[in-house]
């Protein structure tokens, strides 16, 4: 499980997405949670999401935390899948809840009372590469999927035979469960 949230390859294009989206919401989160760039800080954003958009305060702090703690953990890598799921919920359901009565366009005359869904579905489908590819190159899921990988090849059942351990090790597994079966493996 561990290894299917890390995997990833040093594709450019997914880190330059992922670092691009970290930093926009990580930005955005700041303002949300500390106050940073002009922003409300968490109490006021706190009081808006519960008085203005209804919402329960456990989900109004999951909000905040996705979009900040999200966007940290894109510009580092770093559970990256998980960041961008966190990100694309939360952007889903402000596309629903609040700006698809505003239309597709953003209001940059002024001239609706909010923005429309454009934004939102950028941002979904960058959230959605990232979920799909991972983080890319120069990312912590980089580094520790290979630590995990190789950690699991060394101990993974039914990998090596008696001839092909490294370092002359001996692997004996009992009780090893595989599709409700009990299988018992002994290398000596």
């Amino acid at each position: 499980m561990l290894t299917r949230v890390l995997e990833t390859n040093a594709d450019w294009v997914i880190t330059i997405v992922r670092i691009v989206l970290g930093v926009v919401f990580f930005a955005h989160g700041a303002q949300l949670a500390l106050g940073w760039f002009g922003g409300a800080g968490l109490r006021n954003t706190m009081r808006v999401f519960r008085e203005q958009l209804r919402m329960p305060a456990p989900l109004a702090l999951l909000a905040v935390a996705a979009e900040f703690l999200g966007g940290l953990g894109l510009m580092v890598g770093l559970l990256s899948r998980v960041a961008a799921l966190g990100i694309a919920m939360v952007m889903l359901v402000a596309l629903i809840a609040v700006h698809r009565k505003f239309g597709f366009f953003m209001n940059w005359f002024g001239e609706k009372q909010g923005h429309g869904i454009e934004y939102h579905i950028l941002v979904l489908a960058l959230a959605l590469v990232v979920m799909t590819k991972g983080a890319g190159a120069f990312s912590l899921d980089q580094v520790l999927y290979q630590y995990v990988s190789t950690q699991n090849t060394v101990w993974s059942p039914g990998r090596y035979d008696k001839n092909s351990l490294p370092n002359g090790r001996n692997i004996v597994w009992k009780g090893y469960t595989r599709c409700g079966i009990t299988q018992k493996t002994e290398l000596s």
